[in-house]
């Protein structure tokens, strides 16, 4: 609920504190008194876009505060917790403009931006202008409010959740689908590259020892002379038997030599191991530079085709098993692609059905509330001296979409056996009124509390006992909430629960818009003007009273 208004120094307000209160308030005053200021500069702090000018002349800045207060379970606490905003019982907005333009705003003494403060607005003020009814004239609005007045927020969750399902669906076969036609198109290279791969089996490393391999045998044949040469000095033909034989005449001696060739001899022992161990690696050099030519000639091949493999895919040759690999699964995706698609194919038909049931539902629950609608706004039509008029929601199809495929639209008959029509063509302004009236008590039925609802010159086009029956349905969409009327009918302004007069004074020279609550015998002299004009007659006060009750 809106309690507190605070204006300082916007168009022609220099200053006003209003507070509002539960029930149906009525905002009067004549032609042109600043009532549109009201809502524009309430507007303005809930973030609304307006007129770009708004700081009263002469003043450095214009300032709006609006003070909520916030049941437990208003929507606001949900917005406020989304955004990390300081939260409570009450919510403050306020807004201040320069006059160079810079707006900035704050929620609960925290800074905030113009779009956070819409968002909060859309939990907390409900404006009908006086050509906010041109909404119900476009059919993109009338599903949305059939569907508000049909709650039918988790049957649309469904549909919005099925056709992400689907879109999803459609996307995984689609990509799956050109990923298949991209590798269709190098199918031959595919199977020629990783059959030559396959065939060749490269593997990590091995074309650095076969080019090491490939080097020794090419000079083996130089080396191989001077080691089979070295070889034999140190065999039992040259050093070894000369060292077995100096050894055996040693030890034939050192008993008689008192321990003077211990030492030579274990020297010997040591020597003859390690000259052992030369001779040994020796040998096996000379093992490994045994090879037969046809295996050059195999390992010169082998090393040249890793080579010219590792080209063709411009790769190191080390990379070229990983590059198998990499070929080979994409050869196996190709083999298993059209069983894949299958899949997907098979996984798009079950999101499809799943979301024809969805909006198959969506649907039937649309045509159940508006025929709930149709009857309920029958009945408020009536009261509202529309008694022989009809209102149809009717149903079509719509491209398929996250809302379903239902196109909805208002038509309506205003006269006996007229054929209904949409909205623009049949209603006029007076009955466009009532018809946005009738809506809007049905729909509050429906919705949930804590909105503040405002109707701006709802009434304009009835007078008489169709302005009585409208300010009866405003005080009745008033009970348990909050309603302002800004109006220009007696007839609406004798059943608000508190009213407040719009006027222009004149001080120095400069003309300011005043907001004065009023008191029982001022309702009465303001109704009376209200009836009767400038000149307030006995007859019209007696009128005044006769609407107060």
């Amino acid at each position: 609920m809106l309690r507190a208004l605070e204006i300082r120094d916007m168009l022609i307000i220099d200053r006003l504190d209003l507070g509002f209160q539960p029930g149906l308030n009525v905002l009067t005053g004549e032609t042109g008194a600043g009532k549109s200021i009201l809502l524009d500069s309430l507007g303005f702090v809930l973030g609304w876009r307006g007129r770009a000018e708004l700081v009263r002349a002469g003043a450095k800045q214009g300032e709006v505060t609006a003070v909520f207060d916030l049941s437990p379970d208003h929507a606001a606490h949900a917005v406020l917790e989304d955004l990390g905003l300081p939260g409570g019982d009450e919510l403050i907005l306020r807004r201040i403009n320069t006059v160079d333009g810079r707006k900035t705003g704050w929620a609960n003494d925290r800074r905030v931006s113009g779009e956070v403060l819409r968002r909060l607005s859309e939990t907390l003020i409900e404006l009908h202008g006086q050509h906010d009814d041109r909404g119900l004239l476009n059919p993109k609005g009338h599903r949305a409010i059939l569907d508000v007045y049909g709650r039918l927020d988790s049957a649309r969750a469904r549909v919005r959740a099925a056709w992400s399902d689907q879109s999803a669906a459609r996307k995984a076969l689609s990509e799956a689908q050109e990923a298949l036609d991209a590798v269709r198109a190098e199918e031959d290279f595919l199977r020629h590259a990783v059959d030559e791969l396959v065939k060749l089996s490269p593997q990590a490393g091995e074309e650095s020892q076969l080019d090491t391999r490939r080097r020794m045998m090419q000079s083996a044949e130089k080396i191989r002379d001077d080691i089979s040469q070295a070889s034999a000095a140190l065999g039992y033909e040259g050093a070894e038997g000369a060292m077995s034989s100096a050894m055996r005449w040693l030890e034939g001696v050192a008993g008689k030599a008192e321990g003077q060739l211990d030492a030579p001899l274990e020297s010997l022992t040591r020597a003859m191991a390690e000259l052992d161990e030369a001779a040994q690696g020796v040998a096996d050099c000379l093992e490994q530079l045994a090879f037969n030519p046809a295996e050059l000639e195999e390992a010169e091949e082998r090393l040249f085709a890793i080579r010219g493999l590792a080209r063709k895919h411009q790769v190191l040759p080390d990379d070229l098993a990983a590059l198998a690999e990499k070929l080979t699964a994409r050869l196996e995706a190709l083999d298993a692609g059209d069983a894949r698609i299958a899949d997907l194919e098979a996984a798009v038909k079950q999101a499809e059905a799943g979301y024809d049931a969805a909006a198959a539902a969506l649907t039937q629950a649309r045509t159940d509330a508006a025929a709930r609608l149709d009857a309920a706004v029958a009945g408020e039509l009536a009261p509202l001296k529309m008694e022989r008029a009809v209102f149809v929601t009717e149903l079509g199809e719509a491209p398929e979409g996250p809302d379903g495929r239902d196109a909805v639209q208002f038509a309506v008959a205003t006269n006996p056996g007229a054929p209904s029509g949409p909205l623009n063509k049949i209603a006029s302004g007076g009955e466009l009124s009532r018809f946005l009236l009738a809506l809007k008590v049905c729909l509050s039925q429906e919705r949930d509390g804590g909105l503040t609802m405002i109707f701006d010159e709802i009434d304009r086009g009835v007078g008489g006992s169709t302005a009585d029956a409208v300010g009866r349905r405003l005080k009745a969409l008033a009970e348990g909430g909050q309603v302002l009327v800004v109006t220009h009918s007696p007839q609406v302004a004798a059943l608000g629960a508190h009213h407040w007069r719009v006027a222009k004074r004149v001080q120095e020279g400069m003309t300011l818009s005043e907001v004065v609550p009023l008191s029982a015998d001022e309702r009465e002299v303001e109704v009376a003007r209200m009836l009767a004009g400038d000149t307030i007659t006995p007859e019209a006060r007696a009128a005044a009273r006769a609407l107060l009750g």
